[in-house]
């Protein structure tokens, strides 16, 4: 995972990271001019160009303005290509801790059984690099040898903003837990630059207890600080950054994220990227609870009234922007001079009326969980005329219902049947499991072209492991213009643009190309572009047992990189792959080189933008 950056502080002036060095052609010495090599170039721990450092990151005390560690976070030693974590990193400041410290004790009804977990690859285990992006960043306790608590507790300081998307002239509250008298907050806005916007020493701080369904319902810390948004705060992503002190050793805390979207929608950009922060929210495991820890197995039981596990907060400390993905695609496209506003997954629920202001609308990364008014509007936005591109994958995988006014999701999953919705006689359109579940009836492929179930896992633990690139199909389509790539030749691989999770679709072979059948939900009209293997394993399709016997009769399944336009409407791109931005270089950081970018994957996401955006 790309860290966060190292900074000075500059009190309201920009703190400029060095950006990728995207101007520097990166090409196989076998094949110097389609910049794409046709053998996978393998990544060393040491080597600087993998940015697969082997130290995972922590918010270290002696670096509070940077919320980055000295060593780059997240890749496995053991792993060195994949570019994510092998083991998962668990949150710090679990209900337990607040029980230690004098906060209501934790009910064993709701204890998480760490022998079920451990043995189901259904549980976090498998997703830990959404797990490091969303879990909190407080220092644990300081034990002393005989197990009691030291005099002086270290200190402790996390917080949530009471909203996550506000335009100019609206408020955001930050709700803050901490055990010092007085703390610092600095607000950044994130992109090309890191610049400070807002900052305030002194202010005055409390701990708070944690409610017993904090992870469900939110922790109801009342307000500690508020900002009104100024006119003169542009689009973006923002972060409010806090710092405690015991003497003169900081500690920071949990980085708040926020989005500020344009008060005037499409008249200083053309393209809208949402973030995707219903998934953060989904593997936030901060209080010991997330979609993907608690259950750990498909048959749990829950008791009336227990949700924990099954609905989550944004009403509680996570970890900020997701910095895999979405930060260096933004990073990388502000760099290039793309004007870009910005939004949240929520907004397209409670404020679709922006999206027809725009021309182009964004998904990067990892955009699992979406809402059935999401899909509605943004669908209907297609049908219009308005264009979309997923630099992303595994997208729209789970039906989420919003509750709260939007600061809760719920989602049934494998549970299905246990969903307050569920009806056994149907219909189950509003049913929070798979979108591709037949029992929905409403596959993501209507909207992106590609699903899930054809997808899988790629290049991610021992599955179709040392690859991560594309095969092309379709070369001469405008997509691939000025790449220099020829049918059957590979792209992307030394930065594994392919995995961890892809997205694709049923299809036959017709003259050596692939053709959708169109049986999954796929559009008629949807030309794939490129494929690449892939494959989920039993664990994460067993439990749908209408699609275990088809699955197990084929070898794998294809992630497919495609397009369709809609009949009168717009047009759809879908890269089918989460790790599409790892092709779009690094910035310099934590004593490390920036990583080139792949000219073949950057000039492929500048045909999309720039023809998508017109």
């Amino acid at each position: 995972m790309v860290g966060g950056m190292r900074e000075a502080e500059c009190g309201m002036n920009a703190d400029r990271d060095s950006l990728p060095n995207s101007q520097t052609p990166r090409s196989s010495p076998t094949d110097p001019q389609s910049h794409s090599p046709t053998v996978p170039q393998s990544h060393r721990p040491t080597d600087p160009q993998t940015h697969s450092p082997t130290v995972p990151q922590t918010h270290r005390p002696t670096d509070p303005q940077s919320h980055s560690p000295t060593v780059p976070q997240t890749h496995s030693p053991t792993d060195p290509q994949t570019h994510r974590p092998t083991v998962p990193q668990s949150t710090f400041f679990t209900r337990a801790l607040a029980a230690q410290k004098g906060g209501p004790p934790m009910s064993s009804k709701y204890r998480v059984d760490k022998s079920k977990a451990g043995q189901d690859p259904l549980d976090v285990s498998r997703r830990a690099m959404l797990q490091v992006t969303a879990a909190t960043t407080i220092a644990a306790p300081i034990v002393a040898h005989g197990g009691q608590a030291d005099a002086v507790d270290p200190p402790l300081i996390e917080g949530y903003a009471g909203r996550r998307s506000v335009v100019t002239g609206e408020t955001v509250t930050f709700h803050v837990s901490t055990n010092v008298e007085k703390f610092d907050v600095r607000i950044v806005r994130l992109g090309l630059e890191t610049t400070t916007v807002w900052q305030k020493k002194g202010v005055p701080g409390e701990r708070f207890a944690v409610p017993e369904h904090a992870t469900s319902h939110g922790c109801d810390w009342p307000e500690t600080f508020d900002v009104t948004i100024p006119s003169e705060w542009t689009s973006g992503c923002y972060e409010a950054r806090l710092i405690a002190k015991q003497g003169d050793t900081p500690v920071a805390g949990n980085p708040i994220f926020f989005v500020v979207r344009s008060s005037h929608p499409g008249r200083d950009a053309k393209i809208l990227l949402q973030l995707s922060t219903n998934t953060y929210n989904a593997y936030n495991g901060w209080g010991d609870y997330s979609l993907y820890k608690y259950w750990g197995v498909w048959d749990v039981v829950h008791e009336p009234g227990d949700l924990l596990g099954r609905r989550v907060t944004f009403k509680r400390p996570f970890g900020g922007i997701d910095r895999t993905w979405e930060l260096p695609f933004i990073r990388w496209a502000e760099s290039a001079g793309y004007s870009i506003d910005y939004a949240i997954n929520s907004d397209l629920e409670f404020h679709p009326e922006m999206l027809q202001h725009y021309k182009l609308v964004l998904s990067v990364g990892h955009d699992e969980y979406w809402s059935a008014p999401m899909r509605d509007h943004l669908e209907a936005y297609i049908a219009g005329g308005g264009n979309v591109a997923f630099f992303s994958g595994n997208v729209s995988c789970w039906q989420v219902r919003s509750e709260a006014d939007g600061n809760d999701l719920v989602c049934w999953k494998e549970a299905y049947e246990q969903d307050p919705l569920y009806n056994q006689a149907g219909p189950n359109r509003l049913l929070t499991t798979l979108w591709s579940h037949h029992l929905v009836h409403r596959p993501e492929n209507q909207m992106t072209g590609v699903g899930v179930l054809r997808g899988g896992f790629h290049n991610y633990e021992d599955i179709f492991k040392d690859d991560g690139g594309y095969s092309v199909h379709q070369p001469d389509h405008w997509v691939f213009a000025g790449t220099g790539l020829t049918e059957g030749q590979k792209f992307g691989e030394p930065d594994t643009i392919v995995g961890y999770e892809v997205d694709g679709c049923e299809f036959n072979l017709v003259d050596g190309r692939p053709v959708p059948t169109g049986r999954d939900g796929t559009p008629a009209d949807f030309t794939i572009l490129a494929t690449a293997p892939a494959r989920w394993g039993f664990k994460d399709v067993g439990w749908y047992k209408e699609w275990v016997e088809p699955w197990q009769q084929r070898e794998h399944d294809h992630g497919c990189m495609g397009i369709y336009t809609k009949p009168g409407g717009g047009t759809v791109f879908t890269a089918a792959t989460t790790d599409w931005s790892h092709g779009l270089g690094t910035f310099a950081e934590a004593g490390q080189p920036p990583r080139p970018a792949d000219p073949v994957v950057v000039q492929m996401t500048r045909n999309v933008l720039q023809r998508l955006s017109a």
